[in-house]
């Protein structure tokens, strides 16, 4: 059973970078047909999907933060890793690196094929 676990600082300063890992066990980020992906929840907000990157290693982005977030990824640990630039306290949230078959299902972040990972709370700060 595939199994997913952010880590990555609590707390980052504005205009920092922010990086998180996602570590994956039971199953490679390179076979089959998943897409690895970052989602984050806002204080009092919505789901709100970041990006993926596919079992390719092509990537998408959400439209609003595609000028600021990267993913990239380390086959060798079976880790892929979000780099957000420019943090503002807009960028507050609970992180959580998810799964799913296509793009579309891990977009709508309401889907139970979703398999999510436990998440992190990200607070910036100065």
């Amino acid at each position: 059973q595939v199994q997913l676990q952010e880590s990555g600082p609590g707390l980052v300063k504005p205009s920092q970078t922010l990086s998180l890992t996602c570590t994956v066990s039971g199953g490679s980020i390179t076979t089959g047909s998943y897409y690895w992906s970052w989602i984050r929840q806002p204080p009092g907000k919505g789901l709100e999907w970041i990006g993926s990157i596919a079992y390719s290693g092509s990537t998408d982005y959400s439209p609003s933060l595609r000028s600021r977030a990267s993913i990239s990824r380390d086959t060798s640990k079976n880790q892929f890793t979000l780099h957000l630039r420019d943090v503002t306290p807009e960028d507050t949230a609970v992180y959580y690196c998810a799964t799913g078959p296509t793009l579309g299902t891990v977009q709508s972040g309401a889907s139970n094929e979703i398999i999510w990972g436990q998440g992190i709370q990200v607070t910036v700060s100065s």
